[in-house]
Formats: structure tokens, sequence, C-alpha cells
């Protein structure tokens, strides 16, 4: 494993991260309507924070193999799109479009899994918690759209960065 490329992967995660620094949750979303099986908050930064370790350390494990170009271009694929979900659900109230760009990211990553595993069975086995979790997320964010119908999104040219939306 080459410590650098590990660094760099973890850099990048983190920084994709920060959206969810940017935009919190907030009174707005604290007063939705949520399934009981909803996890508390102090998991969400628990889980992520591991969940972009272990992807900087498949992404390390891969680099420079055959195929790591392709299995490279999916994570950051997947980076770009889960940034976009963060700003869309928290900050502008978009949720059914964030339902939307979570099932693109579920894909994305799924994909991603199967390339990784394909290089080295290890990298691909490691992102297994990454899906599991975005299967948590996007039944989640279904049951905030299914459980809150009248959601009224933000006016982008309202949003405020480091705002928790709750408006």
């Amino acid at each position: 494993m080459d410590l650098f490329v590990f660094g760099a992967l973890l850099v990048g995660g983190m920084a994709a991260g920060i959206s969810g620094m940017l935009f919190q949750p907030g009174d707005w979303y604290k007063a939705l309507r949520k399934p009981t099986w909803t996890p508390a908050p102090i998991v969400f930064p628990i889980v992520w924070t591991t969940l972009y370790v272990l992807m900087a350390l498949a992404g390390s494990w891969v680099a420079g193999r055959p195929g790591a170009d392709a299995a490279l271009a999916l994570m950051a694929a997947q980076l770009a799109v889960n940034v976009l979900w963060t700003p869309l659900f928290f900050g502008l109230h978009r949720v059914r479009i964030g339902l939307g760009v979570i099932g693109l990211l579920w894909l994305l990553v799924l994909t991603m899994i199967i390339v990784f595993w394909r290089i080295d069975w290890l990298s691909g086995l490691i992102l297994v918690p990454y899906i599991l979790w975005l299967t948590l997320a996007a039944a989640l964010n279904f049951m905030v759209v299914r459980l809150n119908p009248f959601i009224v999104p933000i006016d982008p040219s309202q949003l405020r960065v480091g705002e928790s939306g709750g408006r």
C-alpha cells in the first residue's frame, strides 16, 4: 500500500464529507416525521468517517494495478455524486431529487465494488459496508419523502452556506 495514495484518497473523501458540515440537518430536519429506525445523529459522522477511511484503503490497494484507472474513476464519480446529496437534501430541502441522487450513488457504488473486487477481492469486500449504509440512507430518504409529502423546497437564491436549512 502506498501511503501517499492512501493519504490523497483520504483527503479527497474527507473533502467530500465537508458538505455534511456545511449543510447540517438543523431544526428543519429535526421537525420532520421520520421512521423509528432512524439512526441517532451521532452515528452519521462516525459512519461516514469510517467509510471514507475504508474507501481510501481500498483505493490505495488497487492503485497501480491493471484496471485501477477505471476503479479510481468510479471512486471519483461516486464521491462527486455523494457531495451533491447533502446540499440538495439538507440545504435546499429537495428531498425527492435527493432520493434520485442517492439512487444514482447506490448504482455507482455497486459498480465500484464490482470493479474493485475484480482487481482485489479484499478491496471490494471492505466497500460492502458503504453500500449497506447507502441502502439504509436511501430507505430513510424514501421514508422522509413518504412521511412528509408537503415539504417546501428552499429557493437557491436564499440558501446560505453554513446554515442548517432550518427555516
